[in-house]
């Protein structure tokens, strides 16, 4: 995948979907969400007008016969992952990550909030289902707030993994105030027939101001099989941003903000390495046992399906007891293999023995945008439905059978899987994972001694 660095000629504005009226403020300053990068993205690959790539059609496959010729879609291939605040001073760029919501609050790198079992009645409790144990501190209570942000090399330690290069080993912790600034203006509504203002509305806004030598760090690949570029590569994002630093700018946001954009082709990603072994721990009894939590890197959306309830718990995720529902086998479909034919052999696999027995979830985010007219949908322009997504940060605890399901369970959640992690290999949201959600990494966890801090 390529390596974006987007630095702002000036400040940026990401508007919710909350209303800019009264007393509020649209909060525009606020760290955008995967959506709005890969729109971004999507939208520069329409304005380079790129000729020969693939159109398809919107929908289904099996929806159209052969014969029809109505595609007026492009670029579907793209996927981006990211903006991570980015700091380039010092020899290399050091990215910076969502807080693991299991970590200690006094700024040890390790895991202070565990699993209880010991003393510890599920019966008692209002957990939801299927989650087995509450999740207690193991810290005595501090008013103290924690950084936000934390750095690859801090990540890695936390996870107990190696760094990818000698000088990511750097541990660094960030609070946003750190590396962004709010800035408020005010504004006037504008009638749009006479381009002049309205008589009636009057508004305040927010902007986030970057501080000097901080970018916004994504990673994008769009690989189409129609397009050959000049030196014979059919990636579109290197097509458009031929490392160029400076010279290439990009919309990002609202209120048309530019960005800078300079590509890179790292040979491995600078995101957090998950854990791919070694998950054996004991139980509060002592005996044997192997345990791997998952940690969001970047948000997830979990959608009702059905039965399902969706929302905090994933949808692969069996909503009664608890178990993993993912296949761990090669789940790709084969070249000349009919649908069906793909699609029954997957449902033969047999899932990976592991079970979810307790996570730790962070409010949630609205997820959201509108659409506008751009005279290819049938529907009318206006309000994109409404997602809530579980925050980058969450953990969700799992029990496994033996190390060798939970080596599947760490290749099947890691973003990298179990090989070389110079690409994405797995995005477990349900919705939008092309668009960077649903990353995660693995790491291992022991239960609450059952002790009170002092």
């Amino acid at each position: 995948m390529n390596q974006l660095l987007l630095r702002p000629t000036d400040v940026l504005f990401f508007k919710d979907g909350r209303p800019m009226s009264g007393s509020l403020s649209g909060h525009g300053a606020a760290w955008p969400l995967p959506t709005v990068t890969s729109a971004a993205l999507h939208a520069a690959l329409w304005r380079a007008g790129i000729e020969g790539v693939h159109e398809h059609r919107r929908g289904r496959s099996g929806q159209y016969s052969n014969a029809d010729k109505d595609r007026d879609r492009k670029f579907g291939s793209l996927k981006t992952a990211g903006p991570f605040p980015v700091c380039p001073k010092g020899s290399a760029a050091t990215w910076f990550f969502p807080r693991p919501l299991d970590a200690g609050i006094l700024g040890e790198i390790t895991a202070s909030f565990l699993p209880l079992a010991k003393g510890f009645d599920r019966a008692q409790s209002s957990l939801p289902q299927p989650l087995q144990f509450a999740v207690a501190n193991t810290e005595k209570a501090t008013k103290d707030q924690p950084k936000s942000w934390w750095s690859e090399g801090a990540w890695n330690t936390y996870l107990g993994t190696k760094p990818r290069a000698a000088d990511a080993g750097r541990q660094f912790f960030k609070s946003d105030s750190d590396f962004a600034d709010t800035e408020s203006t005010f504004g006037i509504g504008i009638d749009p027939e006479t381009a002049t203002q309205d008589g009636e509305r009057f508004y305040s806004a927010h902007y986030l101001r970057l501080r000097d030598g901080w970018g916004l760090g994504c990673l994008a690949e769009a690989e189409d099989k129609e397009f050959k570029g000049k030196d014979g590569n059919n990636d579109l994002v290197k097509a458009v941003f031929p490392n160029s630093g400076s010279q290439t700018p990009v919309i990002v946001g609202g209120q048309q903000r530019l960005c800078t954009v300079r590509c890179d082709n790292p040979t491995k990603l600078p995101l957090p390495l998950g854990k791919v072994h070694g998950f054996k721990q004991e139980d509060p009894d002592g005996k044997a046992t192997w345990l791997v939590k998952w940690v969001l890197l970047t948000p997830g959306i979990f959608p009702q399906l059905d039965a399902h309830p969706g929302g905090w718990l994933p949808s692969w995720i069996r909503h009664t007891d608890g178990a993993v529902m993912l296949k761990f086998d090669c789940t790709e479909r084969k070249i000349g293999e009919g649908r069906t034919t793909w699609r029954k052999r997957i449902a033969e696999m047999p899932s990976i023995p592991a079970t979810l027995v307790a996570a730790i979830i962070g409010k949630p985010i609205h997820v959201t945008g509108y659409a506008l007219d751009n005279g290819l949908d049938d529907r009318a322009p206006g309000p994109k439905p409404t997602h809530l997504a579980v925050p980058a940060g969450s953990v969700y605890y799992f029990k496994c059978t033996d190390e060798a399901a939970a080596q599947k369970l760490a290749a099947a959640l890691n973003w990298h899987g179990c090989g070389d992690p110079s690409t994405i290999r797995n995005r477990r949201s349900t919705l939008m994972g092309e668009k960077g959600f649903g990353l995660g990494v693995c790491g291992t966890w022991s239960f609450h001694n059952g002790q009170r801090p002092d």
